[in-house]
């Protein structure tokens, strides 16, 4: 699968025809089998595109997406446009072919990581494959990645920084009931963001405590209370757009300066710290400083960069963990599987692009 921006601002989705070439000593090529479909990948798949001027094209077996760029977000993209983007950050398969140095691979089926994934035939370094155990199928195998070592990375983050609770958004999501299952292993208060009452009985059927819904008409007091009952200063935030963020460090300045026992006017001394992880929502964040004091920080946070920055030891502790613990706290539930050309009907694409709390798709590249 590929995507490719025109200078017009027109964004094209289309299979197309690579020749992937024989593994080097050190690489596998894998028949790919299943590939989830995250939000990261729509990122790349879909852009700044307009969801609204979606259109279908080619045919049954070859369809071709196309949507418009909308004027005043082509900017941002330009430095993709013209570039043909392969999509799909992780997946898993059988390996059909290895180079001299990891013959052994031969015949295993792998989980794996590098971008691409949405294709029939993946060509990959065998450092970036977890061989997966022999019960476990491509599709439990095909999430090993990126919200689970996501998830893992929130906790080991807070570790890091010396904070000792965490406020989470979309935590009702596949990656937010991962990281309810490790708070409750690793005894971490966790404060879960929801947006509705379904999405908080998804939570509690896994053991969450602490949840407080969005839209509930007392949602900054009933978080500022519950922040003040875990101690929580450290936040990720998958939603990026709007006030939401600015609300929780109110919330937790609130809880910090009922705790103060002599007043100052530039608010607590507790460092709250804010990380945007996603973009659900893709208007501007904003945030409303005078009302969260002067001890505060807000960044963003990628896996892969604080991968790089916690080093191959902290990383092969995790995937060990992941590893282990693969059809339980890492167990992804997929609602629907489809083929790759049935993942570029436009019916489709506009039920995955909703991101809806407790769907998520699969593609199985044997499909078709």
């Amino acid at each position: 699968m590929r995507s490719i921006i025109a200078q017009d601002g027109v964004l094209r989705l289309s299979l197309e025809n690579v020749t992937i070439g024989d593994p080097g000593e050190d690489e596998i090529i894998v028949r790919v089998e299943a590939a989830p479909i995250n939000p990261s990948d729509l990122g790349l798949m879909l852009g700044s595109a307009d969801i609204s001027s979606l259109a279908g094209g080619g045919t049954q077996n070859n369809p071709v997406a196309t949507l418009k760029v909308p004027e005043n977000r082509l900017a941002a993209a330009r430095p993709r446009i013209g570039l043909s983007l392969s999509v799909g950050n992780e997946g898993a398969g059988t390996v059909i072919a290895a180079g001299a140095k990891v013959k052994a691979l031969e015949g295993k089926r792998v989980g794996m990581v590098g971008g691409a994934m949405y294709a029939d035939y993946r060509r990959i370094r065998a450092d970036d494959v977890i061989v997966l155990p022999d019960d476990v199928t491509a599709a439990q195998g095909a999430s090993l990645f990126i919200n689970p070592l996501t998830a893992l990375g929130f906790v080991e983050t807070m570790r890091i920084e010396r904070h000792s609770a965490i406020v989470h958004t979309a935590a009702a999501s596949n990656l937010g009931q991962m990281l309810q299952k490790i708070c409750l292993a690793d005894d971490i208060p966790l404060v879960n963001i929801v947006r509705s009452e379904e999405q908080a009985t998804i939570l509690r059927n896994i053991g969450a405590t602490h949840i407080v819904n969005s839209n509930a008409k007392d949602f900054s007091s009933q978080l500022s209370s519950v922040i003040e009952q875990t101690g929580a200063t450290i936040a990720f935030d998958a939603i990026g757009g709007g006030e939401l963020g600015s609300e929780i460090l109110y919330a937790m300045e609130q809880a910090a300066v009922r705790k103060m026992t002599e007043y100052s006017r530039y608010g607590s001394d507790i460092f709250k710290q804010l990380y945007l992880y996603g973009a659900l929502d893709s208007a501007p964040t904003i945030l409303n400083r005078v009302t969260f004091g002067f001890q505060w920080g807000v960044g963003g946070w990628l896996l892969f960069p604080f991968l790089r920055k916690a080093g191959p030891e902290v990383e092969q502790r995790m995937r060990k963990r992941v590893l282990e613990e693969l059809t339980t706290t890492f167990a992804s539930h997929f609602t629907q599987t489809i083929s790759l050309a049935e993942a570029l009907q436009t019916n489709s694409l506009r039920a995955y692009e909703r991101k809806a709390t407790g769907e998520k798709y699969l593609i199985d590249p044997t499909l078709g």
